[in-house]
């Protein structure tokens, strides 16, 4: 599974970074997760707003910051 954070690095892009490495670990999954800073890419996945999720190439979230709970739900 590939888990990717769509965001420029904003203090809100960096928690959700934080908060998807702690579901993967917390869950046991096995995945690994990416950040993806380059706005063309961003843009290739319709993204408007970052912070976003992004597993498997399906944008699962949008716009706001997700917790490690909600993330593991989307893992599951």
């Amino acid at each position: 599974m590939i888990i990717k954070i769509l965001g420029t690095g904003c203090p809100k892009c960096k928690t959700l970074e934080t908060n998807a490495r702690n579901a993967v670990v917390s869950s046991g999954i096995d995945a690994s997760v990416e950040k993806v800073t380059d706005l063309k890419e961003i843009m290739n996945y319709g993204v408007m707003m970052t912070p976003a999720l992004v597993i498997d190439e399906t944008v699962k979230s949008a716009g706001k910051v997700l917790t490690s709970d909600e993330i593991i739900k989307f893992l599951k």
